[in-house]
């Protein structure tokens, strides 16, 4: 018994600390290879702070919903928000300064701009305003040039590289949770049975995400006492509907 204790009191910080922490490297956007070190990186939440290493890695307590900062001179400062504590590629677009080789006087005598490219293309358009108002705004604003930036298509991606982190995350979880193994020990389906009754009762990733944490034990046993009820070409079908846990 005393041995015990001592092994859950070392034991139980580690475990702690093991699920309130996010790692990953941060990369320049451009040269995507190119790690980043010394950027700070900033729980918004907690207000703990870190930078990253020499080979742009960094760790920082954090949990799930908190919003982490990322930021470095002559870098634009992201922002992310964790939907996970999984392992991070985080990217940042280098900002522009490019503007001071405009030729002012060049753009007041043109209505228009062509092939006004930033050596930052990628991620920053030049603009001109037309018509009258673009006159004015010339006369007024150092030939009239607004700059759009592109930073709007870059946190898309971002969100979309997370969404599909969650997804990734969630099928991991439903191939561990509702495995071959598991079904058979519960429900002793095998071979042909076993094939037709994953496929049919699967359970999607909005299921899982609705009931936290899954029961997958409850959810097999469920779908088990609907699929005796099916006849033998009923257990063939692959289109029947899933069954929708409570």
């Amino acid at each position: 018994m005393y041995k015990l204790i001592i092994f859950l009191l070392i034991a139980l910080p580690i475990g702690v600390f093991a699920q309130t922490v996010t790692t990953g490297t941060v990369f320049d956007y451009n040269k995507k290879s190119l790690t980043l070190p010394g950027v700070s990186v900033r729980n918004l939440n907690s207000k703990k702070v870190t930078t990253t290493s020499s080979t742009g890695k960094y760790t920082i307590p954090a949990s799930v919903g908190d919003l982490i900062e990322f930021s470095a001179v002559g870098y634009h400062t992201d922002t992310l928000y964790l939907t996970s504590l999984l392992n991070r590629s985080i990217y940042l677009p280098v900002k522009s300064t490019s503007l001071m080789d405009v030729d002012v006087k060049g753009v007041r005598m043109n209505s228009q701009i062509t092939d006004a490219k930033d050596p930052l293309a990628e991620k920053y358009t030049l603009l001109n305003t037309g018509g009258n108002l673009g006159r004015k705004r010339m006369k007024d604003k150092v030939g009239g040039l607004n700059l759009n930036l592109g930073y709007g298509k870059y946190k898309r991606e971002q969100r979309k590289e997370a969404e599909l982190e969650e997804k990734e995350m969630y099928q991991e979880e439903i191939d561990a949770g509702f495995s071959e193994k598991t079904i058979t020990d519960l429900t002793k389906l095998q071979g042909e049975d076993l094939k037709h009754f994953m496929i049919i009762y699967r359970p999607s990733i909005e299921s899982v995400k609705a009931e936290r944490p899954f029961r997958y034990d409850y959810h097999i046993s469920k779908a088990f006492v609907a699929w005796q009820k099916l006849t033998p070409q009923q257990r063939k079908l692959q289109d029947l509907p899933k069954l929708k846990p409570n």
